[in-house]
């Protein structure tokens, strides 16, 4: 069982009451950076998880430091939290400053946090497999690791297995599937699939045409900041 909150569990325990997880999660974001990181060299997962996240962002007045951000997902990765190894993965699948780009070293990063559940780390393990990043690639296993997390309602999931349907490349091309994956998408609120969908509308394919609609998911992205979607509004619009 993951550590949570150490020392004050040692309160609590004393005073006979039990704290919930959302509870614990709760008191452990009212806490300064320098209570939590302190939490976090004790060993407490969540702490070094919500340490970590601040360096990646540069929080507060700490900073962004992408160093110290690896270091303390990989030190939660290192006792088996999804969270930190799918957050590890990504920060070395990418680099950056004082961090070595290695999709390589992300690959078995994904892996893990997928097995355990991680959705995030399911698609990008997907994603690795599609463009032979950090492994060889492998349409086929691509699609299976899309599919899982599309299962779970993961909008990029969703809107990779509609552009692998739509382009016919490596299944069969199913012009109704596309469509349906680019609806649940565009429903999670994906803009890349709005513009998607929005181009089956406005073309026929898998669908009626239906230039309204087109234009309606068209500009749904376009707000979202999609720029594609915004030069086909122009277009259709002109």
């Amino acid at each position: 069982m993951k550590k949570r909150l150490q020392n004050f569990g040692l309160v609590i325990i004393a005073l006979g009451l039990f704290l919930s997880p959302l509870a614990a999660q709760s008191v452990l974001e009212n806490l300064s950076f320098w209570k939590r990181i302190k939490l976090a060299k004790a060993g407490d997962v969540e702490a070094q998880i919500s340490v970590a996240a601040d360096y990646e962002a540069g929080a507060g007045k700490i900073g962004k430091n992408l160093f110290k951000a690896a270091s303390w997902y990989r030190k939660a990765a290192e006792q088996g939290d999804a969270q930190g190894q799918y957050k590890l993965a990504r920060i070395l699948h990418n680099g950056g400053k004082r961090v070595k780009k290695s999709p390589e070293l992300a690959v078995p990063l994904y892996q893990a946090a997928a097995k355990a559940g991680n959705v995030n780390a399911i698609y990008w393990l997907g994603y690795a497999y599609q463009h032979g990043q950090g492994i060889a690639a492998s349409p086929e296993k691509a699609i299976i690791w899309y599919e899982k997390a599309a299962a779970k309602n993961h909008p990029a999931s969703q809107n990779n297995l509609g552009l692998i349907y739509l382009d016919g490349k490596h299944v069969k091309r199913d012009l109704g599937k596309a469509f349906e994956m680019f609806t649940k998408a565009a429903d999670n609120g994906n803009p890349w699939a709005m513009n998607n969908l929005g181009g089956l509308y406005e073309m026929g394919w898998g669908t009626k045409t239906d230039r309204e609609k087109a234009i309606s998911l068209y500009q749904r992205a376009a707000k979202r900041g999609n720029e594609p979607a915004g030069k086909n509004l122009a277009r259709l619009k002109s």
